[in-house]
């Protein structure tokens, strides 16, 4: 057992004395050099640390030594010094197959994601739940290494990397707790399935890691719950007939002996599996492939459709026929989710969709966008299916679109908002993208080619995403990039201009900002909220809903009100919540929209209301940490009618928040 955090500093007596003095003048001769050159000669560092990660004692050294590490600039000039845009399933390959010093450094920010999440160490860009949640995750994902014996391939990496990875997870573990981990982790799992993600296969790598777990004897994180037994049936076998997961082949023998009464209880505990968890089953698009020759009608059953759904597949046949046969494996099951939701959502009825999809469907993908499809999903199935997969992803789920670990929120936000209020546009954008390798925008009446631009602030592709997003956002990104240059030095902020010019007509031609961008300081701050409050709320702006959901920006806090930065979300709805509260509904394209932002602001993405993918808050806790925003000038109330303690509630938490000292 190795020592408590919360305890003093272990004695290094019981280290190696040599040991430890290395790695602490290691870590001084960094400090020394940043100090000077703004250079990271990290290696050192690395090399005096490798001895002390096959151990606890070791550990509790590191541990201990988490403030010196960040402070002499380790992490600098890397993603690891940014550790709020860190995705779990990024970490826990980097750990387990990356190279010794890729994997030595994840290390050592895990340990430091301990530190945070266990209070002794506080890091001005992630909080401690923050931590928690992704060492949850990170945990979950490699649930083997402490429940049983190391695979071959970890025992057999150079330099032990694998003794030292699993000593780490023990390591997790014990000062995380072993008590009731496992429901601990099924719960973890739930919230982020409750914001129905487009890109789940972090999770299903949770779920996974799950299953192993139940299947150990002797497993130390305890009972399975039902809940646990649910979302591994849902991955690897929702129906009677691959209850046992069976494999495709001995699945393909059972279906072909079924008959129709059996068929119809696959469709409806497929559809039922799928609908409850957000998850589909690799068994379920073959299941559906075979109806396309047996059963077509029972189609809208096994996706589960409301009458709304089945009118929809019912009006285009052919079309929902070919998008099922080009688009529907094994290898891009999800799809089976979003082309329920696209249906249920009923926006083949807008005359400029079904055109679009048609389009999609006949489009090659280029050498440049076929490379990078490659690169990220492989050649189990052609660029062209993955991408149409992932099309109906977003148009089955546009608030579940998330950015990956990237600081593309405008652009993510761009896509889920032509997802969900024209949907044709962001066909478009795919296809220019997918197809020429350049998105072309209007900017004031020119053109900007996104061809013709340097790199954005993505300057590299994103890995951690759908298709969509893997093929757009960088062609998005460098576009808002150039938006925002031609609009400098109007003297006001530059996302007056750009927002309605990227986003679409429906963004309100009125302008918000709390900020001065001169100085950063609050200005006019009151009128702010007045306003806000006047445009936004149905009591004060004659009960007017939100008409199409509005690009706005918000101060991001930890849970010791921190200010950690600017962030791009969508405000989507304001209504009463079950409890008689009004709460502003908003899209946060940052993956994980549940968040503690400090003195008990604590985001919702379930309970309260929402919709799958939304986020919520009573109206004065949002407006606290709300910055700018648009609206209708010729459709917004009285702002004097805004009664003078919700205005101020809402700009006293600001004032002893992120707007402190503005």
């Amino acid at each position: 057992m190795s020592a408590d955090p919360h305890d003093p500093a272990p004695d290094d007596d019981d280290m190696s004395g040599e040991l430890v003095n290395q790695l602490d003048a290691a870590i001084e001769r960094l400090a020394a050099a940043n100090a000077v050159a703004e250079v990271s000669p990290v290696f050192e560092v690395i090399a005096a640390a490798r001895p002390l990660m096959f151990d606890a004692g070791g550990l509790d050294v590191l541990y201990a030594r988490v403030p010196a590490i960040e402070a002499a600039g380790f992490f600098g000039g890397s993603d690891w010094n940014y550790p709020q845009t860190l995705v779990p399933s990024l970490a826990m390959r980097t750990v387990r197959h990356g190279d010794p010093t890729a994997t030595l450094v994840e290390s050592l920010s895990q340990i430091r994601l301990l530190a945070v999440a266990k209070g002794d160490y506080s890091h001005p860009s992630v909080s401690a739940e923050h931590a928690n949640h992704f060492l949850a995750q990170v945990m979950a994902m490699n649930l083997d290494l402490v429940v049983s014996d190391l695979h071959e391939g970890d025992r057999l990496r150079p330099d032990r990397l694998g003794f030292a990875v699993q000593n780490l997870y023990h390591y997790l573990l014990e000062h995380l707790g072993y008590e009731n981990l496992l429901e601990h982790l099924v719960a973890e799992v739930w919230r982020i399935l409750a914001q129905r993600p487009v890109q789940v296969d972090g999770v299903k790598q949770m779920v996974t890691q799950i299953a192993a777990c139940l299947n150990t004897p002797d497993s130390p994180v305890g009972e399975a719950s039902e809940d646990a037994r649910t979302l591994v049936n849902a991955v690897f076998g929702p129906t009677e007939g691959c209850r046992e997961d069976p494999g495709f082949d001995v699945y393909a023998e059972r279906l072909a002996s079924m008959d129709d009464a059996t068929l119809l209880q696959e469709a409806i505990a497929f559809a039922q599996s799928m609908h409850s968890t957000g998850l589909v089953s690799s068994y379920m698009p073959g299941f559906i492939r075979y109806l396309r020759n047996r059963w077509n009608a029972l189609i809208p059953t096994a996706l589960g459709l409301s009458q709304t759904g089945a009118d929809a597949f019912h009006c285009y046949p052919a079309l929902i026929h070919t998008l099922i046969d080009e688009a529907l494996f094994p290898e891009t099951n999800q799809a089976a989710y979003g082309l329920a939701m696209m249906l249920e959502r009923g926006i083949l009825y807008s005359p400029s969709v079904a055109p679009s999809l048609w389009r999609q469907l006949r489009l090659t993908v280029c050498d440049a966008a076929t490379r990078k499809i490659v690169a990220v999903f492989g050649t189990r199935r052609s660029p062209e299916c993955f991408l149409l997969a992932d099309v109906l992803n977003v148009l089955g789920r546009p608030l579940g679109v998330g950015q990956g670990n990237y600081p593309t929120c405008q652009s993510t936000r761009a896509l889920s908002m032509w997802a969900y209020n024209t949907p044709a546009d962001l066909l478009r954008v795919v296809a220019w993208a997918a197809r020429d390798d350049e998105v072309i925008m209007r900017f004031e009446g020119n053109s900007i080619s996104s061809r013709e631009l340097g790199a954005g602030l993505a300057t590299e592709p994103p890995v951690d995403v759908d298709a969509v997003s893997l093929l757009t956002v960088p062609h998005l990104d460098r576009i808002y990039f150039e938006m925002g240059r031609r609009s400098v030095g109007r003297g006001e902020d530059p996302h007056k201009w750009v927002n309605a010019e990227f986003h679409g007509d429906h963004v309100g031609h009125g302008f918000r900002i709390a900020v001065d961008v001169f100085t950063g300081g609050l200005k006019d701050f009151e009128g702010f909220m007045r306003d806000f409050y006047a445009a936004y709320h149905p009591f004060y702006n004659g009960n007017i809903p939100v008409i199409n959901p509005q690009p706005a920006g918000i101060a991001v806090t930890d849970s010791a009100t921190r200010f950690l930065g600017w962030h791009a979300i969508t405000i989507q709805r304001l209504a009463l919540d079950p409890h008689q509260v009004m709460r502003v509904y908003f899209f946060n394209p940052n993956n994980d929209s549940g968040q503690d932002w400090g003195q008990g602001i604590i985001t919702s993405t379930q309970g309260n209301g929402e919709l799958y993918g939304e986020a919520s808050l009573p109206v004065a806790q949002f407006a606290s940490r709300l910055y700018v925003f648009h609206y209708d000038p010729l459709e917004k109330g009285e702002p004097a009618d805004v009664p003078d303690d919700e205005v101020y509630r809402a700009m006293g938490l600001a004032r002893d928040s992120w707007a402190s000292g503005r």
